[in-house]
């Protein structure tokens, strides 16, 4: 399969997006008067990250054949992304609804057992964009939905690496999809043929076991073969083990909205910065940057910044252009 526009992209991604439906305002969802409709998933997060900040992406999905997934598919479009969406005519666009019952408590419950997403395949890879790509992204997500969608993940990265080209691997836990100890195995699978990894502390322990504090985390992981491994701590920054150096970066202080979409954020402004070739330090701090501006606002990719938007969390005046 190539892109569809026969261009190809900096960076290439694939998994589940869902169409979102949420209350407009905190409280008790079976009193909810009306629910917004968008969309969202981990990986066109990302991608709508990586693109508002300059680096072309491929997001390649499945998607049911209902308006659901016009939905999903005229978003991403809209977001300037080189988009594979695949139609299913046989199961239905994955749903997940929001809950906020108050301004910092968040519930999701996910609708996506035999969606179409869940259906992705290893014949629905596609191979030339991999090719010609610079980087592969995927994430924990991805394997957890079905056997089929595990094992075009396991191609994905096979062609990538044949191909010479990076992969990287966000961790990306989800309780609902599987448990702990089905994940694990399958995560160390993955972080193996990664060259980047990214993770929280929970998630790094379910792959690699405890640790004392987040950079031995970072060394079980690199041990394991990536040449970058980042551990992301929300508000106390992130730590990394990158060439076997170590780093720590700080957060940004900001007064959070929203958190959902922030680990996207982090890893498209890390990777972004990385293909541009700046420094690891510059990178870190790109990420942190990224990943607190999508917190400014509700929804989990909406507030995704532009690269000349960054400047604005510096800010103390209005900025005037």
């Amino acid at each position: 399969m190539s892109c569809s526009n026969g261009t190809y992209t900096d960076v290439v991604t694939m998994g589940e997006t869902m169409a979102l439906m949420k209350a407009v305002t905190p409280g008790p969802l079976a009193h909810a008067g009306s629910l917004g409709l968008g969309m969202g998933g981990a990986e066109t997060n990302f991608a709508i990250a990586l693109q508002r900040l300059g680096t072309s992406v491929t997001w390649l999905g499945r998607v049911g054949q209902d308006s659901l997934g016009d939905l999903v598919l005229r978003e991403v479009a809209a977001e300037g992304l080189t988009t594979l969406g695949i139609r299913d005519p046989h199961a239905p666009t994955g749903l997940m609804i929001k809950e906020r019952r108050t301004q910092e408590h968040l519930k999701v419950w996910y609708y996506r057992t035999a969606s179409a997403g869940s259906r992705l395949a290893p014949e629905d890879v596609p191979v030339d964009a991999i090719q010609n790509a610079k980087l592969l992204h995927l994430t924990g997500i991805t394997p957890g939905l079905s056997a089929t969608a595990h094992q075009a993940a396991l191609h994905a990265v096979t062609v990538a690496r044949e191909a010479g080209v990076t992969v990287s691997f966000d961790l990306n836990y989800r309780a609902a999809l599987w448990t702990e100890e089905e994940a694990g195995p399958v995560f160390r699978r993955f972080i193996e043929q990664a060259d980047l990894v990214f993770a929280g502390d929970d998630e790094a322990e379910i792959a690699v076991g405890p640790g004392a504090d987040s950079l031995q985390l970072a060394h079980k992981i690199a041990a394991l073969g990536p040449h970058q491994v980042i551990i992301k701590n929300g508000p106390a920054g992130c730590v990394g083990v990158i060439d076997h150096a170590e780093y720590r970066q700080e957060a940004v202080r900001i007064n959070a909205v929203d958190t959902v979409g922030a680990g996207d954020a982090f890893v498209a402004g890390y990777i972004s910065d990385l293909l541009a070739g700046a420094p690891i330090q510059d990178r870190l701090h790109t990420a942190v940057r990224t990943g607190a501006f999508a917190c400014l606002v509700p929804g989990d990719w909406e507030g995704m910044p532009h690269r000349h938007e960054l400047e604005l969390l510096d800010a103390s005046e209005p900025v005037r252009r």
